[in-house]
């Protein structure tokens, strides 16, 4: 079963945010909690943190803007 990672909403009037990079790459493994991206907001750059443990799977590439509750990677 995999868990889904989507751009989550970080205040009230977030639309979409820049996923400025991964901090574990596509296929490693990544634990509850630690930091997995990091996604540019309005005039801030803030460390999101992984929703599960195990391995990364990428569909999203940095440098792009996504909306809020965009898939962009999974966890198996």
């Amino acid at each position: 079963m995999s868990v889904e990672v989507r751009i989550p909403q970080i205040g009230f009037s977030m639309q979409e945010g820049t996923l400025v990079e991964w901090l574990v790459s596509d296929g490693g493994e990544v634990e509850n909690g630690a930091p997995l991206y990091t996604l540019e907001l309005d005039k801030a750059v803030q460390e999101v943190t992984s929703p599960a443990a195990g391995k990364l799977k990428v569909h999203a590439q940095t440098g792009q803007a996504y909306p809020v509750g965009a898939l962009i990677a999974e966890i198996v």
